[in-house]
């Protein structure tokens, strides 16, 4: 079972980084270490700052206080509003603080820019909870972590590109995503609920012109990344 686990979380990060790359350059011609620079150019995403810093936040104050985490995350019979608040903290240590913080900080500013801010709160708060409540109610009662959140914008994202994409190639990449959500729920893991309502989403949003157009061509379309030059984004 560990290593089924392994294996979802493996083709999650790689199709899903792929994908990614994919939407932050034509034809997934960017280098990786344009990524950040071309995610994060003006204007930001103030869903993804927000989400960042906030984030940060809670990183620091779990980090000076780490009796907040027993505070805030899910417990059976410590109320329904720990369902709520099990995503601001990360109850498994260091290596999950760590690891989420930077898919945040890589997923975000792509979601807010694909999915548009409000669909990425909307995606990212109803995957979060969804999970937290699944977990809460029984396949794992104690625990909190963001990264659920995150699986939720990453199904969406991908399944939009494997709808609308224009590789064929990384389209079919992305199909690892829901196949992982299916199996993860199988397993009673959390993580599979997060991402089978990103893909649900990302359903959705395939449908819709501007995603579906930013989707197929990437996210270096005229106007939307603010005052770039041409040669900022290598084809």
């Amino acid at each position: 079972m560990v290593a089924v686990l392994y294996l979802c979380a493996a083709a999650v990060v790689i199709s899903g980084s792929q994908v990614l790359l994919g939407l932050a350059g034509p034809q997934g011609r960017i280098p990786p270490w344009e990524f950040a620079r071309v995610i994060w150019r003006r204007p930001v995403p103030p869903v993804a700052a927000g989400l960042v810093a906030l984030m940060a936040a809670m990183a620091v104050a779990q980090t000076v206080h780490p009796a907040l985490v027993d505070v805030l995350q899910r417990d059976p019979d410590g109320g329904w509003w720990r369902s709520v608040t099990a995503v601001l903290v990360n109850s498994d240590g260091w290596f999950q603080l760590l690891f989420n913080f930077a898919a945040l900080i890589a997923v975000a500013p792509v979601a807010a820019r694909v999915l548009g801010n409000i669909g990425t709160l909307v995606v990212y708060l109803v995957a979060g909870l969804a999970s937290h409540i699944v977990s809460t109610a029984g396949w794992s009662p104690h625990g909190a972590g963001n990264s659920v959140a995150i699986c939720g914008l990453v199904g969406a994202l991908t399944v939009g590109y494997a709808l609308r994409g224009a590789r064929s190639g990384l389209c079919l990449l992305a199909v690892l995503v829901p196949i992982a959500a299916v199996i993860l729920c199988l397993l009673t893991n959390n993580h599979g609920v997060g991402l089978a309502v990103g893909c649900l989403a990302g359903v959705l949003f395939a449908c819709l012109p501007t995603p579906a157009k930013m989707l197929a061509t990437g996210l270096p379309q005229p106007g939307q990344l603010g005052p770039a030059k041409a040669d900022d984004i290598r084809a």
